[in-house]
């Protein structure tokens, strides 16, 4: 396994949720998850990166001092670097030098698995890759140049580049016709009026584990940081025979980069087409509450936060102290507290579900014309038809859950 170390600022932004021996932490899983074994963390307090070396000299010079007495093979730093800081710190230290982008990029690299996961990662790959191209042929600079000529550096350098942005375009243009066939896959999904349901979460906090137990789902579940990068959508059957569609989502994490956003557009746009979120909380982890805010910012950032949210806060069997933590969990409603892995029956959870949906059943009156029978036989299907009476339309006066209803008669305008 490789052995690296991991650098951090301590700049008390209020960006950050998390403190910086928090975010140090988390980096570290970040390393496990990409096989990379830490033996030291180094952290300096400053209220901003140093422009062309991230951090100062005299904390450079202590970092270098125990790379030459340690066999270090990589340096992951909290934050993501520009150009010149990345190719400053790797003269200093000598040694392979990753930001946090550079190694959530490694991981989802690792651990995408369909065709369209594998685009968006090569094309997130490609767009950190092309501002570094500079630095990547710097060796080269010195073998021409000058007033009349160009060195092979130079030459080289614009060949990637255009190397670069010919696959760019190409893979954009994949991603183009990929997302065409599954807005069609979805309309057609949308013929059969479910209602949706997102898993979200910060990463790791057991929303596959959940996803696996309700649907049996065979989702791939690890004690590792995103272990699952590709939506997967089952249907969840309820008490009176009501279904849902649940759909686990990649997880979020604090500094999520723009790129990865991006390029994870698909599996975050199921949070956006959801009719509800299940928000999986690890109530287990001492930063359980830094978590929520930032998947909360997240969930606000795609445009979601209207929706109906129900908290679940998870590994509960792992809570030392349950009458403190329900206190400082009381303000997030409504909740439900489990343990997706260990409890035998998740009693109260489609009660929770059921509860968090009730709301919008309400009792309402439909006319359908007469050669739109199947509209009936739909709310016959997925609601309690109340009376129905045949004049010039069928008048029918169902209870039914509205966002069910309005998904039936939208067929009605296609």
């Amino acid at each position: 396994m490789i052995q690296g170390i991991v650098i951090g600022i301590d700049s008390h932004n209020v960006s950050s949720v998390l403190s910086i021996q928090d975010s140090l932490n988390e980096l570290k899983d970040l390393a496990r998850t990409s096989n990379i074994k830490i033996i030291k963390s180094f952290s300096q307090k400053q209220k901003h990166p140093v422009p062309g070396t991230y951090i100062g000299k005299g904390k450079i010079d202590e970092i270098i001092l125990f790379i030459q007495e340690n066999p270090i093979q990589c340096v992951l730093i909290d934050d993501d670097l520009t150009p010149a800081q990345s190719k400053s710190l790797e003269t200093a230290f000598n040694t392979k030098v990753i930001d946090r982008t550079g190694l959530i990029l490694d991981i989802f690299a690792q651990r995408a698995q369909t065709y369209e996961a594998k685009l968006q990662i090569e094309l997130a790959q490609l767009h950190y890759l092309l501002p570094r191209l500079t630095r990547l042929w710097t060796h080269l600079s010195r073998l021409g140049g000058g007033i009349g000529t160009r060195g092979p550096g130079e030459t080289q350098l614009e060949v990637d580049k255009r190397q670069l942005s010919t696959r760019v375009n190409h893979i954009k243009k994949k991603l183009e016709k990929i997302q065409k066939d599954r807005h069609l896959r979805r309309s057609k999904r949308h013929q059969t009026p479910l209602i949706k349901g997102a898993i979200v979460g910060y990463t790791n906090a057991g929303k596959s584990t959940l996803m696996n137990r309700l649907t049996k789902a065979a989702v791939l579940a690890e004690d590792k940081l995103f272990a699952t990068l590709d939506p997967t959508s089952r249907k969840l059957k309820l008490k009176q025979s009501d279904q849902v569609i649940l759909t686990d989502t990649v997880g979020f994490i604090q500094k999520l980069p723009t790129l990865l956003v991006k390029a994870f557009y698909s599996t975050l746009e199921e949070v956006t087409d959801a009719d509800f979120l299940l928000h999986v909380i690890d109530v287990s982890h001492p930063c359980f509450e830094e978590f929520i805010l930032t998947s909360n910012q997240i969930i606000n950032d795609l445009k979601a936060s209207d929706k109906p949210i129900l908290y679940i806060f998870n590994k509960w069997d792992q809570v030392s102290a349950p009458n403190r933590i329900k206190k400082q969990i009381a303000s997030f409603q409504p909740n439900i507290c489990i343990s997706a892995k260990c409890d035998t029956h998740l009693e109260g959870f489609e009660d929770a579900i059921a509860d968090l949906l009730a709301p919008f059943k309400k009792t309402l009156t439909f006319f359908i014309p007469y050669k739109r029978m199947d509209i009936i036989n739909l709310f016959h299907q997925f609601g309690h038809v109340e009376s129905i009476d045949y004049n010039e339309d069928v008048t029918i006066k169902v209870t039914i859950n509205e966002i069910l209803a309005e998904k039936i008669v939208a067929s009605l305008y296609k």
